[in-house]
């Protein structure tokens, strides 16, 4: 079947250059992990996490990155500062968490008009036949889009617990689910394309999360997702960081 649910085999192709890396978070189920570093710089299987998910997105043609920073976030600054394969930009939340929702609210002068990607530190995957951001950009549609998430469909990875995720229509369009009883085909790898007009009704400031605008999007018909054909690894906390470092000691990221 065509359409966006599919990863299908695509040439690359021009998508986004600016991306928002949501990197500010305490990462409390990483500790003790988190006690002395921030969970963008764990190391798995020797490269951080932020790093990885920024070589993902420089490989997908990104050229801009804005990071969201709190928890150690003057250790965050010093170690992106490093890179120079991309421009790196900070949002300072050092006086409070903002949330997904705020988080992008409050970078929202340094992202620009454009649509970009939007991207969380702790989602890791092995490819598949077809790169996943390829995949991803090759889905995206701003006629009928304004938020396109990366998928995985449930068993292809590690860390897709409960029922909790979404289903998904013939054209790619999305209804999320959070009902316990329930079960999903897909879940949100935490990557995806959104328009930065797209949270423009929600507070200017503040601590907000983005499922406000999910569930809008959702009612409008302009929430939709695409499939990655990669092996999925959420790495949310220490076993879930040993797990990821056994995969990829077999084949890299």
């Amino acid at each position: 079947m065509d359409g966006p649910l599919r990863s299908a085999r695509v040439a690359k192709v021009t998508g986004p250059k600016t991306a928002m890396v949501l990197a500010a978070g305490l990462g409390t189920r990483m500790r003790p992990l988190t006690d002395t570093i921030p969970k963008a710089l764990i190391p798995v299987a020797g490269r951080p996490l932020i790093d990885r998910v920024l070589d993902k997105l420089v490989e997908a043609g990104v050229t801009r990155a804005v990071v969201n920073v709190h928890h150690f976030a003057d250790q965050m600054e010093a170690h992106l500062l490093l890179r120079d394969d991309l421009e790196i930009l900070f949002s300072d939340e050092r006086a409070a968490l903002l949330d997904s929702g705020g988080g992008i609210q409050r970078a929202r002068g340094l992202l620009g008009e454009d649509p970009i990607f939007l991207a969380n530190i702790d989602s890791l995957w092995i490819e598949g036949a077809t790169p996943a951001l390829e995949a991803l950009k090759a889905a995206w549609d701003p006629a009928r889009m304004d938020l396109l998430l990366l998928l995985v469909a449930r068993g292809h990875g590690i860390g897709f617990e409960g029922p909790q995720g979404f289903f998904m229509d013939a054209e790619g369009r999305l209804t999320h689910s959070t009902s316990p009883d329930v079960v999903t085909p897909y879940a949100n790898v935490g990557f995806g394309i959104i328009k930065p007009q797209a949270l423009d009704d929600q507070p200017k400031a503040g601590a907000f999360s983005i499922y406000p605008t999910w569930r809008r999007l959702q009612a409008e018909g302009r929430l939709y997702g695409v499939m990655m054909d990669a092996f999925w690894m959420h790495v949310g906390d220490p076993a879930a960081r040993d797990a990821a470092e056994a995969r990829l000691g077999a084949r890299p990221v």
